[in-house]
This record gives structure tokens, C-alpha cells and sequence, in this order.
């Protein structure tokens, strides 16, 4: 086993005075921030994904979530900072909201090929970003167990979920789910939203900018995620290795329990009408554009290395 820090100790990540945001470094940084914005925005509301991975995978996840836990600190400063992914996070979900009205519901198995590869080329550099701090007989249980239980939990959401009608507390409660999928990241909310019957309702109201549905999920992703960054923030900085390996069980689970509660269903005959495709010919893209993820993951990674913000 590697040796490792006592869990009291502060991590790499954590370890500097009220976390350093790094610096702007010009029009190029502040694009690069935006686009993992639109990216972390559209896993916010994509099925099988969540806005918590992608936070994650771009290097974002920790000093969000301590910025949210302590917001007051540094504000200006971290504001600068936070501005173009929030921007890009409002236009992705914006822009992803008008492509499900328009074609996801068709294409879905499609789109969501195409997200997995991304996540599914990241974990590497995930599974050894959760080991910076040593690997054990904790951590390893960890991972395994958080695997079986976002599998279990999707599953379970597909057969037990009722439909419900929308309202302003559903709505508020709504938000509070995809607020939950940043904070927990692989917990795909959006997957629970298409259990409920809410998930295209959704779509169609951000796409037609209904404030009746996008004040109440604001505000239910808001509160939720206020509510508890500091606690999430706390957990990081006294067990990072151990939550660091429960992150990574979930984002491996949750791409686990995405082909068949997800990518299976919509492979049926029903579904391969609406996209005028045969069976192998659907199957064929979703794993063309699993591959094209995968590739696109690893070509950003790289991209991203090069010009760390």
C-alpha cells in the first residue's frame, strides 16, 4: 500500500491558504473556462450524466465547491474566475434544452453514446487523481461500494419512479435533483427526471424560456447546492482519498447502469422507428459515437494540460 498522509492532514488540493483561483491568462484561459461551462451544463441535464462529473473531469470540481462553501471569501476574485463556466452552464443548458426539443428524443441513445465515450476516456486521469494521497483497503472498498450503489440506485429508479404532474414544488424539487448531480458527482439526475415523466416538460420550458419552470429549478439548484458545498468541501479536505474513490466508484457505476437503463431501452423497435434506423445500424453509431467521445476526451485532456488555468 502507498504510504499516505494522516487523514487530518490538509491534500495537494487543499493544501493552500484558502485554495489559490488561479489568475486570469487572457481571452484564451476565459474561453477555455467558458466552453467547460456549455460542457458542464449540458451533463447537468444529459441522461446518464451528471454536471458534477464534468466539473470533475475539467479540474473545476474542488475549488467550485470550496468557493461555494465559502462564498464570501475572495469573492471578486473567484467571481472573475467562476463567471465564463457559469455563463457557459447557463448556455449549455439552454442550448442542450432546444436540441431535446428538436432531437434528442429520437437520437437519444445517440447523444448519450457520445457523452459516455467522453466520460469513459477521462477515467485514467480520474483514477489517478484519486490516488494522489495513497490507495488502500479503504479506498478500494469505497470505489466498489459506490459502484454497486449508483447501479442499484438507477435501477430502482427506473422501476419504482411514479409519474407526477408539474408544478411549482416539483419544480423547485427538480432543481434540487440536478443540483444534487453537481454536488454528487455521477449521480445522473436527469435519468430520475425522465422516471417522473418531467424530463421533456423540462426541455420544452427552458427551450420556450418559461419562467413558470426555470425560476423554481433555479432556485431548487441553487439552495441545494449552497446548502451543501461547505459539508462537501469539509469532506474533501480531511478524507480525500476515500471521497475522491467514491467520486470515481459513481462515475464508473453510472456509466455502467447507463446501457442498460438508458442506451438498451432506446434500441428498441418503437425507438429505432422514430430514428428511421435499423438495429444495427443505430447500434453502429452508438458505438462510432462512444469511440468519437472517447477520442475527444483524450484530445481535450491533452489541450487543456497545455494551457492549465
Amino acid at each position: 500500500m502507498d504510504s499516505k498522509k494522516t487523514e487530518t492532514e490538509i491534500p495537494a488540493d487543499f493544501a493552500k491558504s484558502e485554495i489559490e483561483i488561479p489568475e486570469e491568462t487572457g481571452l484564451r484561459s476565459w474561453l477555455i473556462r467558458l466552453l467547460k461551462g456549455v460542457l458542464i451544463g449540458i451533463g447537468a441535464i444529459l441522461p446518464g450524466l451528471s454536471g458534477g462529473v464534468l466539473a470533475v473531469i475539467f479540474g473545476v470540481y474542488d475549488q467550485m465547491m470550496i468557493f461555494l462553501g465559502s462564498i464570501t471569501t475572495n469573492f471578486l476574485k473567484r467571481m472573475r474566475y467562476f463567471l465564463p463556466i457559469g455563463i457557459g452552464g447557463i448556455l449549455g443548458l439552454i442550448l442542450f434544452s432546444i436540441a431535446v426539443a428538436l432531437a434528442f428524443g429520437a437520437y437519444e441513445p445517440i447523444f448519450v453514446c457520445l457523452f459516455l465515450g467522453f466520460v469513459v476516456g477521462t477515467l485514467p486521469s480520474l483514477y489517478k487523481k484519486a490516488g494522489a494521497e495513497g490507495r488502500g483497503g479503504k479506498e478500494f472498498l469505497s470505489l466498489l461500494l459506490a459502484i454497486a450503489g449508483i447501479i442499484l440506485l438507477m435501477q430502482l429508479g427506473v422501476q419504482h419512479l411514479p409519474q407526477v404532474a408539474p408544478s411549482f414544488a416539483v419544480w423547485l424539487g427538480s432543481g434540487a435533483l440536478i443540483g444534487l448531480g453537481v454536488i454528487i458527482p455521477g449521480l445522473s439526475t436527469s435519468n430520475f427526471l425522465i422516471y417522473l415523466g418531467l424530463y421533456d416538460v423540462m426541455a420544452h420550458g427552458i427551450k420556450d424560456l418559461d419562467f413558470s419552470v426555470i425560476i423554481p429549478i433555479a432556485f431548487g439548484v441553487i439552495i441545494t447546492i449552497l446548502l451543501l458545498a461547505k459539508g462537501t468541501t469539509l469532506l474533501f479536505k480531511y478524507h480525500y482519498s476515500v471521497i475522491y474513490h467514491i467520486i470515481v466508484g459513481l462515475v464508473i457505476g453510472s456509466s455502467i447502469a447507463i446501457v442498460p437503463t438508458i442506451v438498451v431501452p432506446a434500441l428498441q423497435p418503437e425507438s429505432l422507428d422514430l430514428m428511421n434506423l435499423s438495429f444495427f445500424a443505430a447500434a453502429g453509431l452508438c458505438v462510432i459515437m462512444f469511440i468519437a467521445g472517447a477520442f475527444l476526451s483524450y484530445l481535450f485532456s491533452i489541450y487543456d494540460k497545455k494551457y492549465e488555468t
